[in-house]
């Protein structure tokens, strides 16, 4: 969507707060011993006392209020009866809705006892996708997303996950400008504007670039045994800096 109002501004700061508390809390929670659908439970619950209705569930019947995945799964898992170890990695992916605004974030971390390796590729993930939305804002090239997302990711020794890529969002989970590609694209015309909302979320890895889809049909998980990290934030494209809706 394109900001019309601030009215709008203030929609997706609300629910964009309620998203970020969400990972917080779940985050909080987490530890050696539950089960990624206990810990789900602790998501859903959280955004109903927030009024907020969870995102895959209502508008692609995901069977889950979030999406938790673990080691060498990287988006979409489902929760269920795994149960979480000493040196996982996690990823906790929340959107939600409220008053029509919905709002996207997602958060890695290992769980301790971990390699201090898995912690490094959590950190320059999240300083990637700070990069990025530092360098954007009213007339950039929506390719400068891929173009620092691949070139940091090179910079620190990883790979992108080239299948997965940012978004549009704001009235609905997926919106225009669709496929933002993490990778330098010369070919993409499309340029950012003023009030666009979209998400930036790069996924880094320590060896695979795609991710395959499991029987599941949900799932999406390395080919091999390399590990992913991804972080997310929903930003509002202004004249300056953008404004970043999810932050808790």
């Amino acid at each position: 969507m394109t900001i019309g109002s601030q009215n709008d501004i203030e929609g997706l700061k609300k629910i964009g707060k309620i998203v970020a508390m969400t990972i917080s809390e779940m985050k909080r929670h987490t530890r050696a011993g539950i089960t990624t659908e206990e810990l789900d439970d602790i998501g859903g619950r959280f955004l109903k006392r927030h009024g907020a209705i969870p995102a895959p569930k209502a508008t692609y019947n995901f069977p889950g209020n979030t999406c938790i995945s673990i080691n060498h799964e990287v988006a979409h898992g489902i929760p269920g009866n795994r149960i979480i170890q000493p040196g996982d990695l996690i990823n906790i992916d929340v959107s939600a809705e409220l008053g029509g605004y919905y709002a996207d974030a997602g958060h890695s971390f290992p769980i301790t006892p971990y390699n201090p390796s898995l912690l490094r590729l959590c950190k320059y993930t999240h300083d990637t996708m700070m990069k990025v939305i530092s360098s954007l804002k009213h007339g950039v090239k929506l390719n400068e997303i891929g173009r620092i997302i691949e070139l940091e990711a090179a910079k620190g020794g990883y790979n992108v996950i080239r299948n997965l890529c940012s978004h549009g969002i704001g009235r609905s989970l997926h919106e225009t400008p669709k496929e933002i590609l993490p990778v330098y694209n010369k070919h993409d015309k499309r340029v950012l504007t003023e009030g666009l909302v979209i998400t930036i979320e790069p996924f880094l890895s320590t060896g695979a670039e795609y991710v395959v889809e499991q029987k599941d049909g949900w799932t999406l998980r390395v080919p091999d045994n390399s590990y992913v990290a991804q972080h997310e934030h929903t930003i509002i494209i202004t004249k300056n800096k953008p404004i970043i809706v999810t932050a808790a």
